[in-house]
């Protein structure tokens, strides 16, 4: 056998590298583009603050936030630099291998060929990975998007004149809907327990109650006279189990403080039969009914007292809450 006729010198000729080399450079540049462009699109904002905060001012995560903030400006630069690989290097590339090749068919199958590259590895692939690894690639974008964007300013600028809608600023928010759904999402996928995901759900509950939809009505709340012993009230004591109890005082809506259970049957344990309630209440903290329950979890935060007593408009008290019930809507025990 002759390896000679096997032998094709046109493969060792400078232009056919050239046009390999285009071709190369064309692809590898779509590609980056591609990628770019779906990793910017497709990056997670909150991982993005996340990794911000853990490094410096100056650090890649905090430099792709800046860039993800003014995202118009951004995917017009990366839109730019991949039509100039696409475009302007695909007239070059015809008009060069309209020279290297000659036949009219080996051309036609050629540009075919080049097309279907472009589209798959220039357009298709990279944007599959680059919405896989998304985080990964637009930080490796970032310094060449800098640059790319300090080059084009004067460009830039024009068009932003021209169409203000690319300078818009994409501020990073999300809403109370959003979040519901991403806890949802996250529990189907097993990314976060079932029960967490439900109890994301109830924290949002909390916003939309008031005191008056948890509290102890008036008529059922546990109270007892101050002026009382605690001879006089230890077996009302023992047999209710209620943790606090209003102190009131010789007028219907006057309250003298709250007691606790423990505070009280202690007294007892102690034979100290002769003092009186008003003697062993607490401070009142009052609360109006319409206040929303997250506000009210803060005030719980804020002091040690398990319990609040409610109030109208006119100040007259209409129930009792305590921190426990709210604890019953985060944990679902809680119906309307």
């Amino acid at each position: 056998m002759n390896y000679k006729c096997l032998y094709n010198p046109i493969l060792m000729e400078p232009n056919v590298l050239i046009l390999i080399a285009l071709i190369f450079i064309i692809l590898v540049g779509s590609a980056c583009c591609s990628g770019a462009e779906a990793a910017f699109l497709a990056v997670n904002s909150i991982r993005i603050i996340e990794l911000a905060t853990k490094q410096k001012p100056k650090g890649a995560a905090n430099q792709l936030l800046k860039l993800r903030k003014h995202l118009g400006r951004t995917l017009t630069v990366i839109t730019i630099t991949n039509n100039g690989f696409n475009i302007i290097g695909s007239l070059i590339l015809g008009f060069y291998g309209a020279l290297v090749i000659n036949n009219r068919l080996a051309l036609t199958i050629f540009s075919i060929a080049f097309y279907v590259l472009v589209v798959l590895i220039g357009e298709v692939v990279p944007k599959a990975i680059g919405t896989r690894f998304s985080l990964q690639i637009a930080i490796l974008a970032v310094p060449i998007l800098r640059t790319l964007n300090i080059l084009m300013r004067p460009f830039l600028t024009l068009i932003e004149k021209l169409f203000p809608v690319i300078t818009a600023e994409n501020e990073i928010s999300t809403d109370e809907e959003e979040i519901r759904q991403m806890a949802k999402i996250g529990s189907q996928k097993g990314l976060i327990e079932a029960d967490e995901a439900a109890m994301i759900s109830k924290v949002f509950q909390l916003n939309d109650l008031k005191a008056k939809d948890l509290m102890i009505p008036r008529v059922s709340a546990p109270s007892i006279n101050g002026s009382e012993t605690i001879e006089e009230i230890s077996k009302l004591i023992l047999v209710n189990d209620s943790p606090w109890w209003v102190v009131l005082g010789d007028k219907v809506d006057k309250i003298q403080g709250v007691a606790n259970r423990e505070k009280l049957l202690t007294a007892i344990i102690n034979n100290k039969k002769s003092s009186l309630i008003s003697e062993l209440c607490e401070p009142v903290d009052y609360i109006p009914e319409m206040i929303k329950i997250d506000k009210l979890l803060t005030t719980f935060d804020n002091n040690n007292k398990g319990v609040k007593v409610v109030v109208d408009e006119f100040g007259g008290f209409v129930g009792l809450i305590g921190a426990e019930a709210i604890l019953s809507v985060l944990a679902g025990w809680w119906k309307e």
